[in-house]
């Protein structure tokens, strides 16, 4: 007698769950640390400059991070272990940070470097696992395209409670201290989340050991050097549209590297309190427009949901230099900021996201994952690298002493050259870049 045939495999259920755990913790430990740690270098008396250099070591590890990927961890181990490993050696390098950061204020000889150099290890030991965990999901998944946004978003969401925790925990830490101790410990920023963001990272690296196992997809192959440089996503730039793409994502990176860096450090000084949670309102809202973008698609197409996200990130800046007049933060005025960090879901969806659905529609199978790498490449890696330096040397210009001998940042013309700056690329972009063959382009249903 014939047996019957069995029914096809439907997706796991017993695997979202861990897979959502993942992408929550995965995304808390950036959240817990990368918002506060402008205003934690500020008040430690670092300059714009190591600030801008302290946050170059993301764009640094996101371009090595493919290189680690292609030549180890996707040919030599499963990658679920590779994670594991990164994940708690990166969060004890976290909560080290502290300790080698020091307080640098009123120091005319302070050395930044042991700091930097901790933070470059660390996110050398992080930014390989962001494709790692995608990895780690997409094997676990046989429907893909509906599977991996109700996994992914949970990342978003732990980016958001990060900012809340960190928050609790430092307010809480510093009402059990003496009256001298927690002035102290306000002044310096308080580093606890440094302990939260590592200690997070040590939790996840535990748990990635009972991840679905991945092996390494790459297993046997020999190795194509030119193939880990993106040799054929290059190709794509024979393409004019393309190649405008590519020019204006790399350039408008330059003047967004401002946000990253320094946002945190202006909410505070224009007087906001609890700064990750003020900070995780774009996150929040970036939930909310990825809702709508596939509506949105279908009325403006890829290049103008591209210059649309452009023009918010100008709008996003000509607010917070409003917020500031010619003597410091207006009263009044301090919902500009709010404001411009609410512009976020579209500064980063309409622009980040669509840019990664062009890519795909504009690439063959074949070289899609190398074409999303060049990508990465150039706005997260050689974009932001160039504006975190320029950024940085760009505050300590417009700072001063002020005759107690304190620091005075001129904010408003500072967040002008940005605003001006990602002005003259739209511009460019939507006078060189046509939409007629790209109207159609969107999220797969």
């Amino acid at each position: 007698m014939q047996q019957p045939t069995a029914p096809a495999p439907t997706p796991a259920r017993s695997s979202v769950v861990p897979l959502s755990i993942m992408m929550f913790l995965q995304f808390f430990l950036w959240g817990a640390w990368f918002v506060t740690l402008g205003p934690f270098m500020n008040s430690r008396g670092m300059s714009g400059t190591d600030i801008g250099n302290a946050y170059t070591t993301a764009p640094i590890a996101a371009i090595i991070a493919p290189f680690f990927l292609g030549m180890v961890a996707d040919r030599f181990f499963a990658s679920q272990r590779v994670m594991a490993v990164l994940h708690i050696l990166g969060g004890a390098l976290l909560m080290l940070a502290p300790t080698v950061a020091g307080d640098m204020s009123g120091s005319g000889n302070a050395n930044a470097w042991p700091f930097l150099a901790v933070l470059l290890a660390h996110m050398l030991c992080y930014m390989p696992t962001l494709g790692l965990s995608n990895t780690v999901a997409f094997n676990a998944m046989n429907n893909p395209e509906k599977q991996f946004p109700l996994v992914r978003v949970w990342g978003t969401i732990g980016w958001i409670v990060a900012g809340f925790v960190v928050a609790f925990v430092t307010k809480k830490m510093v009402a059990d201290q003496s009256t001298e101790a927690a002035t102290q410990t306000a002044r310096n920023a308080a580093p606890y989340f440094f302990y939260v963001a590592g200690a997070s990272g040590i939790v996840l690296g535990l748990f990635s050991f009972f991840l679905p196992h991945t092996p390494a997809p790459m297993k046997g192959k020999p190795t194509d050097i030119g193939a880990i440089f993106g040799r054929d996503a290059l190709a794509l730039l024979k393409d004019r549209n393309f190649a405008i793409f590519a020019l204006c994502s790399l350039l408008i990176c330059i003047p967004l590297s401002a946000y990253y860096a320094l946002a945190g450090v202006y909410t505070g000084a224009v007087g906001f309190d609890d700064v990750p949670v003020k900070m995780s309102f774009g996150q929040m809202s970036e939930i909310l427009f990825m809702l709508v973008m596939p509506l949105c698609f279908a009325r403006l197409g890829v290049k103008w949901m591209l210059a649309v996200g452009m023009l918010a990130w100008v709008i996003r800046y000509v607010l917070f230099a409003g917020a500031w007049g010619e003597t410091g933060p207006q009263e009044n005025l301090k919902w500009f900021v709010l404001a411009g960090i609410i512009l976020h879901g579209i500064c980063y969806d309409f622009f980040f996201v669509t840019g990664q659905i062009y890519v795909e529609k504009r690439a063959s199978p074949q070289i899609r994952g190398q074409a999303q790498g060049f990508l990465v490449l150039i706005t997260q890696g050689i974009g932001m690298l160039i504006g975190n330096q320029l950024i940085g040397r760009l505050k300590d210009h417009y700072t001063t002493k002020n005759a107690a001998g304190q620091d005075v940042t001129d904010w408003r013309t500072f967040w002008i050259i940005p605003a001006a700056f990602a002005l003259a690329v739209l511009v460019l972009f939507v006078l060189t870049f046509s939409g007629k063959k790209e109207t159609s382009a969107g999220p797969k249903a």
